[in-house]
């Protein structure tokens, strides 16, 4: 999928089981600049627990339930890249892209998108993803959900 794909149509995503690399940074882009973001300084903003989420994977039945852990999409935001957004362009090490606009990551605060670092209580391995976006309002076909990710670009 391309920035210029309509995110919200249908589209497939063959499964990547191997993980695109070893590194677990993942960068904040703005017209303005670009943030690197690591795993600690993820882990040092404000945390949220996801109760009672599912993965979506590519080919198999929805999993779970998880707890996750992470920062919320929205403090990640204001923390990197303060200021106004439409939209961010969430891509994965091994190129899968999704969409999300902002009254998204600022809806809802009891289920909040979230970038996640830890499952069930432990910290998620890279074959798990290591830094994963979790959209809790997904449930079928991993269409919104970011394994492995590196890159979060606003406009």
């Amino acid at each position: 999928m391309t920035a210029n794909d309509d995110w919200q149509q249908p589209h497939t995503h063959d499964g990547n089981p191997t993980p695109p690399g070893d590194d677990a940074t993942f960068a904040v882009i703005t017209p303005h600049g670009r943030a690197v973001v690591t795993v600690a300084a993820l882990r040092a903003l404000p945390a949220h627990t996801l109760r009672g989420a599912t993965i979506a994977s590519t080919g198999h039945a929805a999993s779970g339930p998880f707890d996750f852990t992470g920062a919320p999409l929205c403090a990640v935001i204001a923390a990197y890249a303060p200021g106004v957004w439409a939209a961010a362009l969430v891509s994965s090490g091994d190129g899968f892209e999704t969409r999300v606009l902002a009254p998204e990551w600022l809806g809802e605060p009891a289920r909040p998108i979230l970038l996640a670092y830890a499952v069930d209580g432990r910290p998620l391995s890279r074959a798990e993803g290591l830094v994963r976006l979790i959209v809790p309002s997904e449930t079928a076909e991993a269409l919104r959900q970011v394994k492995w990710v590196a890159e979060i670009r606003l406009s």
